[in-house]
């Protein structure tokens, strides 16, 4: 199959993580990607508001953050009326691998879940995958 070519430089990712230290490693990893719009959330409810206003092409999300964590940011988000908000691909990066949570990030459809520490290629690659479908 032809490889799709993405234009990085043009796609635009929300980066929903509280922890500022691994916030700071995901974008870095983006740029060395070629992401250059990168936005930033130090939590589900900060990423909401971010996300309206931005209307990024990816969202990356933590699941365990404090006051509104991944998964009931997702579901606020699969819940809304307007597709080009519901629909939007979400890719949870997290050091939950606990069967609970993989079925609820599912049960909401979550576009990919890897778990940190993450590499650049497992990113570039689940990132690559969400925006060529």
């Amino acid at each position: 199959m032809a490889d799709t070519v993405i234009n990085y430089e043009s796609k635009r990712i929300l980066v929903i993580e509280d922890e500022v230290h691994i916030r700071q490693i995901i974008c870095r990893l983006l740029r060395q990607i070629g992401y250059r719009l990168i936005d930033e959330a130090s939590d589900g409810s900060e990423g909401f508001k971010t996300l309206l206003r931005v209307q990024p092409d990816v969202i990356l999300c933590d699941v365990h953050m404090e006051p509104v964590n991944g998964i009931a940011f997702l579901r606020k988000l699969r819940g809304l009326s307007q597709p080009k908000y519901a629909s939007q691909p979400v890719i949870f990066l997290t050091g939950d691998q606990e069967s609970t949570t993989v079925i609820a990030a599912k049960d909401l459809r979550v576009d990919g879940y890897l778990v940190k520490p993450v590499s650049l290629n497992a990113l570039k690659d689940r990132i690559d995958a969400v925006l060529v479908r």
